[in-house]
């Protein structure tokens, strides 16, 4: 399968991703330039971290109007696997790939720690190499994570099986000094209701490689090449 790296004016983990794509999970990778209106030709479209467009107003709220997202958009529509990491999540919040919004860290401080992540529901085509209950270890980097919506919508997050992370501590129990950020729920990764759409706020890319101090997050990379080699049987 092919991946795809958008990459807006300010990512940062854009060559990360490319690296994690290429070199440890061994799949065809390209970068794509933000103005570009078409997204054809790749099977799971990547919007990594960064700082997009300075942050200006809100993060991702002047990324989302970016050319390409049209695009990005349209491909989620036919069922496309589209993956938002950190800034990358809160562009899919703005242009209402995901339910949500964020907000600033409740701590109003700018966090960059490794996390603790309790897998919650791992029949998603980014989830599927883990196990249900498992507890893995991702870092975050941002000032703006915690995930905010209003009980109507968390509920149905919750309902439907949405809520694919959240934050744990390291023996999987959830308390209050574990969320790094005040997310409702301790949310740190949802889908969207068809399940081809996730956003998380820790970088899996990161903790790709044992020299990164973790494996971790290659297994989100492999599930999604795994499950796309099952769909095409």
């Amino acid at each position: 399968m092919k991946f795809g790296v958008v990459i807006f004016p300010g990512s940062n983990c854009d060559e990360d991703v490319y690296h994690v794509v290429k070199e440890v999970i061994q799949q065809p990778v390209e970068y794509i330039w933000h103005q570009e209106t078409s997204v054809d030709g790749f099977d799971c479209i990547v919007l990594p971290g960064g700082f997009s467009y300075g942050d200006y107003l809100r993060t991702g709220a002047i990324a989302r109007f970016s050319p390409v997202m049209a695009a990005v958009e349209a491909f989620a529509q036919r069922g496309g696997l589209v993956l938002g990491i950190c800034n990358g999540f809160q562009i899919l919040l703005e242009a209402g790939l995901l339910p949500g919004a964020m907000q600033v860290n409740d701590c109003l401080q700018f966090r960059c720690q490794p996390t603790y992540l309790l897998v919650e529901n791992s029949a998603t085509p980014f989830s599927c190499d883990f196990q249900p209950g498992q507890v893995i270890s991702m870092p975050i980097a941002h000032w703006q994570g915690s995930y905010f919506a209003d009980a109507a919508t968390l509920a149905e997050l919750e309902s439907h099986r949405q809520v694919v992370f959240r934050y744990c501590g390291p023996d999987g129990q959830r308390r209050p000094e574990a969320n790094p950020n005040g997310s409702l729920n301790d949310i740190a990764g949802i889908v969207n209701r068809e399940g081809n759409v996730l956003g998380l706020m820790p970088h899996p890319e990161r903790r790709s490689e044992r020299v990164l101090g973790g494996t971790d997050g290659a297994l989100l990379f492999s599930s999604i090449v795994n499950w796309w080699a099952g769909r095409r049987g």
